[in-house]
C-alpha cells in the first residue's frame, strides 16, 4: 500500500498547481483564492510533534518578514489534524522562542493523506509506527499565475534550509522579469549570466550597466556577465 501511494506523479515545472480544498489552522482553504495575485510556497511535513519539523517550522516563521518582502505567502502541511497542529503551534512557538499566538501562516491538514498522494510527497523509506509512509519534505513555490515554479523533494530525515529557499525564490523573480539566469551560489546583488539566446547587439541594449564576455578556451562568447538588473 504504501510503496503503491508512493508513486503519485509530482506536479511538473510550468503546471498549474492543483487547486485543492483543505481545512487549516487559519480556517477553510481553497488554494487559488488564497494565492491570489502573489507568489506563494507550500512546504509539507512528516508529522505534528517530531522534532525536525518542530525545528523547520520554526525557521520558517522566524523569517516570515523575509518572505512577505518578497510578496510571498506560505503555508504549510502536515498528516495530522486541525486541533493536532494548533497544539503542535505551542511547541514551535516555545521551542523557537516565537511568542505565544504570534505563528504567521497557516498549516494544512491532510489527514487521509490525498494531498500527499496528488502530489508526490511520501518517502517509501521511511515509514510511522503503523507502516504507513512518511509525507517527505516537499517544497512547492507557486507564481501569481497559479503554475509551479519550483519543487524540490528532501527525505523525512533531512531538513531544509530556508535561507537557501529565499535565495531561490529571489533568483525566481528576477529571472520572472529579467533575461539572466543566475550562477552557482548567486545572491541577490550578484553579478548575473546573461541568456545565450539573446544577441550581442540585444545584450548591449538590455543592460546598459554593460556586459562582461568571459574568455575560454573554446572561444565561443557564451559566458557573459552583467550586474543585476533593477
Amino acid at each position: 500500500m504504501c510503496d503503491s501511494l508512493s508513486t503519485g506523479a509530482m506536479v511538473l515545472l510550468g503546471d498549474v498547481f492543483p487547486n485543492f480544498e483543505a481545512d487549516s489552522t487559519e480556517g477553510p482553504v481553497k488554494f487559488h483564492d488564497w494565492l491570489g495575485d502573489s507568489w506563494g510556497i507550500l512546504f509539507s511535513h512528516p508529522a505534528d510533534f517530531t522534532p525536525v519539523c518542530t525545528t523547520e517550522l520554526g525557521a520558517a516563521a522566524q523569517l516570515a518578514p523575509e518572505f512577505a518582502k518578497r510578496g510571498v505567502r506560505m503555508m504549510a502541511v502536515s498528516c495530522d489534524g486541525v486541533n493536532s497542529h494548533k497544539d503542535w503551534i505551542k511547541d514551535i512557538e516555545a521551542y523557537n522562542s516565537l511568542g505565544a499566538g504570534r505563528f504567521p501562516y497557516p498549516i494544512i491538514a491532510d489527514e487521509e493523506r490525498h494531498l500527499a498522494v496528488q502530489l508526490g510527497m511520501l518517502d517509501p523509506n521511511e515509514r510511522t509506527a503503523d507502516g504507513l509512509c512518511l509525507t517527505a519534505r516537499a517544497v512547492f513555490v507557486v507564481g501569481p499565475d497559479k503554475k509551479l515554479k519550483l519543487s524540490i523533494l528532501y527525505p523525512a530525515t533531512t531538513g531544509r534550509n530556508f535561507h537557501e529557499i529565499l535565495r531561490v525564490i529571489d533568483s525566481l523573480q528576477l529571472t520572472a522579469q529579467k533575461k539572466v539566469a543566475t550562477p552557482v551560489n548567486w545572491k541577490a546583488g550578484d553579478k548575473c549570466m546573461v541568456l545565450p539566446s539573446i544577441s550581442e547587439d540585444d545584450a548591449k541594449k538590455l543592460f546598459p550597466a554593460g556586459v562582461e564576455v568571459i574568455p575560454v578556451p573554446s572561444g565561443k562568447k557564451y559566458l557573459r556577465t552583467t550586474p543585476q538588473p533593477q
